[in-house]
């Protein structure tokens, strides 16, 4: 194995610990996990990745005013919210 394999294999991505999770939520993430044939650490880190991939609603919130100048109707921002989900 070359030392850049053994260099890429022995780094360390950051890590989370979540205190005091209810017994039944964390029943419910296992046996979505085992649903998928994915280990709890796989399912997670995917659920993860896939919430932050998603814009929150201040976020959304600001393209729209960015495009259309700050200011839209309300006609106008529930259009460009369904055209958004529509693009995902």
């Amino acid at each position: 194995m070359s030392s850049r394999v053994r260099c890429l294999h022995n780094a360390s991505m950051p890590n989370i610990l979540v205190r005091d999770i209810p017994d039944d939520v964390h029943a419910a993430l296992q046996r979505r996990a085992e649903r998928r044939g994915q280990s709890f650490q796989q399912y997670l880190a995917s659920e993860l990745t896939r919430l932050a991939s998603q814009s929150s609603l201040d976020e959304l919130f600001e393209r729209v005013g960015r495009r259309r100048g700050g200011r839209v109707g309300l006609r106008t921002a529930v259009d460009d919210l369904d055209a958004e989900r529509a693009d995902r």
